[in-house]
Order: structure tokens, then C-alpha cells, then sequence
């Protein structure tokens, strides 16, 4: 009985280890958010990057995440149905006005 509690206790934290991880980057990112003239920045960035990659590819725009922190860094996470539309929505981020610099968690899924 003990070792199944050990046991248990054991994968339990070794499933919340990285959840816990990201948890603290984004709210890392997001501590600047506080200030409004911040998030009115960010925003427009990130809403110009989702406006581009749905004209370029609106069916799989739906599972692209974008996000900007207050230095001009954007983060992309989810799928796409190929690496090519991966690169596109990176370089996409890239020619944005405003944006520093591009970090992709992008992954290959197709919607079929």
C-alpha cells in the first residue's frame, strides 16, 4: 500500500514539473501587463501578425496561437499542416513591424 501511494506521489509530480515550468514563463511574459500603454502594444502586434497569417492560410490560422511580450517577442504555439506553413507563419512574425524576435512551438498536425 505504500509503495503504490509512493508510487503515485512520484508520476504525479513528475507530471506537474513541467506544467509548473510553463506556468512561470508565461507569467514571466506577461508580468510587464500591468501597465495599459504596454498591453495596447502588444496587441496590435500580435493582431497584426493573426490578420497576416489568416490571409495567408485561414484554415489553419485557427490553431496558431500568437502572443507578444513587451520586447517585441513573439511566441507561436500549436499546429500546422506542414513545416511549410510552419516558415511562413515564422517569417510572417518576423516582417511585422515592431517585432524583436520570433520563438516557435509550432508542430506539424494535419486537420484531415
Amino acid at each position: 500500500m505504500k509503495i503504490k501511494l509512493a508510487t503515485t506521489c512520484f508520476v504525479i509530480s513528475t507530471l506537474l514539473a513541467p506544467v509548473a515550468a510553463i506556468a512561470a514563463d508565461a507569467m514571466e511574459r506577461h508580468a510587464d501587463r500591468e501597465h495599459p500603454l504596454t498591453w495596447v502594444k502588444d496587441s496590435v502586434i500580435t493582431t497584426k501578425i493573426k490578420a497576416k497569417l489568416a490571409t495567408d492560410h485561414p484554415g489553419s490560422m485557427k490553431h496558431i496561437r500568437v502572443d507578444t511580450d513587451k520586447d517585441g517577442v513573439v511566441w507561436l504555439t500549436g499546429t500546422a499542416n506542414s513545416q511549410a506553413e510552419i516558415d511562413t507563419a515564422i517569417s510572417t512574425a518576423r516582417n511585422t513591424e515592431g517585432v524583436k524576435s520570433v520563438w516557435s512551438d509550432l508542430k506539424i498536425q494535419n486537420d484531415r
